[in-house]
C-alpha cells in the first residue's frame, strides 16, 4: 500500500473529487485553507491580499496497482493550467491499524 498526498489550489476541487471518483478512491482525508509555495514554480498561496491563492490537502492510502493511475491523472489535471498548480506526493505505508 502506498500513501498519496495531493496538494493544490482550490480552484481544482471538482477536478479532484471527480478523479476520486472515477478512480474509486473513496476513503481520505482532507485539510482545506492549507498554505504554501511551491520549491521551484508559482506563485506563494497564502491567503494574503498580495498572495490571495489558497491550497487543499488531502492524503490517501491506495493499492500499489493504483498510483501509477492516479498520478497519470493528477498530471493531466496540472497540465491544463500550470500556474493554478497541483502536486502528487507518494511513500510507503509499512503497517497499518
Amino acid at each position: 500500500m502506498k500513501a498519496v498526498m495531493i496538494v493544490y489550489n482550490q480552484a481544482h476541487t471538482e477536478k479532484v473529487e471527480y478523479m476520486l471518483d472515477r478512480l474509486g478512491i473513496r476513503g481520505y482525508t482532507l485539510w482545506e485553507n492549507v498554505e504554501g509555495r511551491g520549491s521551484s514554480t508559482g506563485v506563494p498561496h497564502l491567503g494574503t491580499h498580495t498572495w490571495p491563492e489558497i491550497n487543499k490537502s488531502l492524503l490517501t492510502v491506495i493499492d500499489d496497482d493504483l498510483v501509477d493511475t492516479l498520478l497519470e491523472t493528477v498530471k493531466k489535471i496540472d497540465a491544463i493550467n500550470e500556474e493554478v498548480g497541483i502536486r502528487a506526493f507518494v511513500w510507503d505505508i509499512l503497517k497499518t491499524v
